[in-house]
């Protein structure tokens, strides 16, 4: 992969307002754009952008595969995807994805038919017009072409997943959002994110704050740069921030994470990152 954009970056419900436009305010959606190939994960309100963007820009060609993957299906993770406009390009191909998924009672499909049958929505999946495909696998680790991609389940309300994704030259993301570490930090996603070259990890609340969600899912930001330090990973960004933490609250946070982990930020809606 050569590129990391992230077109969502806030937790739970998009916001707007001057106090937001620093960080902004569109909820979870990042692209990875490799060699070969555009990962989007997660499909929150910033998928419109991208959808618009894919649509623009003419390196990312309607015959490029491009692939959706889903870290679970809250709200604030699929809630964009009926206006990602690219999926109404009857031209266009997209593979929705999961990888691990241990739970098979529903498939892929009918999560998103659900969401967009007529009492939510005015225009049914099956209306869409692109080619839309649905794979599921519950193997932990799946080979994409020289590349591969490592699920770990971990612990949130309803089941999510984390993701390790492995490029042709060695080069690794790890995506690890919606997740409750409890009194320790899960081992297994000090392991998922060993040496990455960048590990995306949500910190919705301070550590102040967290006692306070107790089960409701959530990491803090010092949980999210104590992984960072564990996995001895060279790049760390923390997302899926509060919907009530504003411009000024989120910069003093990014302060103290610093401090803690110089190589680290607070994503940005809008912020590329070369890998």
């Amino acid at each position: 992969m050569s590129r990391v954009t992230f077109y969502g970056v806030r937790g739970s419900i998009p916001v707007t307002g001057a106090e937001f436009n620093q960080f902004g305010g569109d909820t979870a959606c990042i692209c990875l754009e490799g060699p070969e190939r555009t990962v989007i994960l997660d499909a929150g309100t910033g998928i419109r952008a991208l959808g618009k963007r894919l649509i623009q820009d003419e390196t990312l060609g309607i015959s490029r595969p491009c692939f959706l993957a889903f870290s679970h299906f809250h709200w604030d993770h699929i809630q964009g995807l009926p206006f990602f406009l690219p999926a109404y390009d009857s031209r266009r191909s997209f593979t929705i994805s999961a990888f691990g998924r241990e739970d098979s009672s529903r498939s892929l499909r009918d999560i998103f038919a659900t969401q967009m049958q007529n009492e939510f929505f005015p225009v049914s999946l099956g209306d869409m017009g692109a080619n839309i495909q649905f794979f599921q696998t519950e193997e932990p680790r799946f080979e994409v072409g020289r590349g591969s991609v490592i699920a770990v389940k971990h612990n949130h309300p309803g089941g999510a997943y984390s993701y390790r994704i492995n490029d042709r030259n060695g080069k690794s993301v790890v995506y690890c959002t919606d997740i409750e570490h409890s009194e320790s930090i899960d081992p297994q996603i000090v392991e998922l994110a060993r040496n990455a070259d960048l590990l995306i990890h949500e910190g919705q609340y301070t550590p102040e704050e967290l006692p306070r969600f107790k089960g409701w899912g959530h990491s803090s930001w010092e949980q999210a740069v104590r992984v960072a330090e564990l996995a001895e990973v060279k790049q760390l960004v923390i997302t899926h921030h509060d919907p009530d933490h504003d411009d000024s609250f989120l910069s003093e946070v990014e302060a103290q994470c610093q401090a803690r982990f110089p190589a680290c930020c607070l994503a940005r809606q809008g912020m590329v990152l070369e890998i």
